[in-house]
């Protein structure tokens, strides 16, 4: 088993400790709420850190995301094992080079604390817009859920990048999972070097750039043979899935837990499932931890490697049981027949022995939206019937003159669930949890509520805002976590899942059908 401390760090950190190890260069430039793990791997590297291969990273700041990842992709291709960090409108800037460090199997890894992209207004909160903005570009793309999967994954990033010669988005959500800050089990870079497939690493220092070997590279290739050349690529797209699952793998047996590229949670023999990824999944996990044990059949197939998306593996994560699937998305693509998630699970499962399943698309938490397991109200458009999971202003409304008049219509039980409602996911920054286990619903019960922050918990948030390293965004979220309307929030919950509209399990059911 591998030599973990436990440490108490948020997800930014998390990222910035694994992938510092596999690291040579570092091309950075800054933006929220990324830039907390550039400006760690440069502290690192000032105060001498070494990586796996006893070296300090070489950190360079370029004039903007533009630069870093054309510098990114020049480091690669001189045959440095390189990392940036970014999110958002700069992960936007970085397209055009995605392009080209994808085409050219170059190993980098962007690191990427997701957040909304500007539309009718600048949103600086998460959702996976900017991610999703990338499928095309042919980057792998892998997900974590909580601060803990972000230390465990982060290096199944840069090994499968190496050995299968795809640069890798490594991404999870933006202030919920990147700035929250957990009591996690860390990587020994002992372990990290033992993992590394030191073959993979040569030949890719044989592949670059050299006056002694010299090559052609960045071409320009008419219509005869084009097509071809691009399609040249696809084995090596084919064999990632196998490439990620053997270093989940790995990673299991050094730390004793179950990754995969697909993770199903909850009951074996469910009916109704919801098949999302990031954050939002520790959310589900509780809801169906309720509703299960109330005689509920339901569970969550959580995504882990979105690119390159393995049809066989979701099928396999799938309990045959199921007769309902809600595909929850945290996107929006307007004019699309659905969000991308749900189109690559309806493709995925065409033609499968779940073909007849019935599918449902839904939207959840654009711009750090509180999604809450009891609070799931619905907007149905003109155009497609989607549902989109957010609290209304009429809805909020209709619960404050509940309050102040009983002939209101409103029931009870709907009036209490708005003093009960999980606190701004963006805020959440100061729980503590066991290992490998993090509760972000509604707590269940007054005596839980009041352990979610406990006097240690307080202290250590305390001590980890008196740095005065800290982007001033992060000690913003910071305050706000320490507000007495948190703390109330927490003190004064009580179980709240079955308003008259149902939980979020039961009011996918009416989402779009396939």
């Amino acid at each position: 088993m591998a030599k973990r401390k436990m440490l108490t760090m948020d997800g930014n950190e998390a990222a910035a400790h694994a992938s510092y190890a596999f690291t040579e260069v570092a091309t950075i430039y800054p933006i929220t709420p990324s830039s907390v793990m550039p400006e760690h791997v440069d502290e690192w590297a000032t105060a001498g850190r070494k990586n796996i291969f006893g070296q300090e990273v070489q950190v360079t700041e370029m004039q903007s995301e533009a630069g870093a990842s054309g510098a990114f992709h020049g480091a690669l291709a001189a045959g440095a094992l390189t990392t940036t960090f970014t999110a958002s409108q700069g992960l936007l800037l970085m397209i055009p080079n995605l392009y080209k460090v994808a085409g050219e199997q170059l190993p980098g890894v962007f690191d990427v604390s997701a957040r909304t992209v500007a539309t009718h207004a600048l949103n600086i909160f998460g959702d996976h817009s900017d991610v999703m903005a990338c499928r095309q570009t042919g980057c792998a793309m892998l997900c974590e859920s909580s601060v803990q999967e972000v230390m465990d994954l982060t290096p199944v990033a840069h090994l499968a990048a190496l050995k299968g010669s795809v640069p890798f988005i490594n991404f999870f959500d933006g202030f919920r999972t990147s700035h929250e800050i957990q009591k996690i089990e860390t990587w020994d870079y002992a372990d990290l070097k033992d993992m590394m497939d030191m073959e993979a690493l040569q030949r890719f220092r044989d592949h670059a750039l050299n006056p002694n070997h010299p090559c052609e590279r960045g071409s320009a290739q008419n219509p005869d043979i084009f097509f071809q050349a691009r399609e040249a690529c696809n084995p090596f797209y084919d064999k990632l899935p196998d490439i990620v699952q053997m270093y989940m793998d790995k990673v299991n047996e050094k730390i004793g837990t179950n990754y995969k590229l697909f993770n199903y949670y909850g009951a074996p023999d469910a009916e109704s499932i919801i098949i999302a990824m990031g954050s939002v999944n520790d959310t589900i996990e509780e809801t169906i931890d309720y509703l299960n044990a109330r005689g509920g059949k339901y569970g969550v197939v959580k995504v882990r490697l979105y690119r390159p998306f393995s049809a066989k593996a979701l099928i396999d994560a799938i309990p045959d049981t199921v007769k309902v699937i809600n595909v929850l998305d945290r996107t929006k693509e307007p004019g699309s027949e659905g969000e991308p998630l749900f189109l690559d699970v309806v493709a995925a499962l065409k033609g499968s022995k779940f073909d007849g399943v019935k599918i449902n698309g839904g939207r959840y938490g654009l711009g750090s939206k509180d999604t809450a397991p009891n609070e799931n109200s619905q907007s149905v458009s003109t155009t497609m019937s989607h549902i989109c999971l957010f609290r209304s202003a009429s809805r909020l409304s209709a619960r404050r003159k509940a309050r102040s008049t009983a002939s209101s219509g409103v029931s009870a039980q709907t009036e209490r669930s708005a003093r009960t409602r999980t606190p701004s996911r963006s805020s959440a920054t100061t729980r503590t949890c066991t290992p490998r286990r993090i509760s972000t619903t509604t707590p269940r019960s007054r005596a839980a509520s009041r352990c979610r922050i406990s006097a240690s918990a307080r202290s250590r948030s305390s001590r980890h805002t008196s740095s005065t390293r800290q982007t001033s965004s992060r000690a913003t979220i910071r305050h706000t976590s320490r507000s007495s309307t948190w703390s109330r929030s927490l003190s004064t919950a009580e179980p709240s899942f079955s308003t008259a509209r149902g939980p979020m399990m039961r009011s996918l059911i009416i989402c779009r059908d396939r």
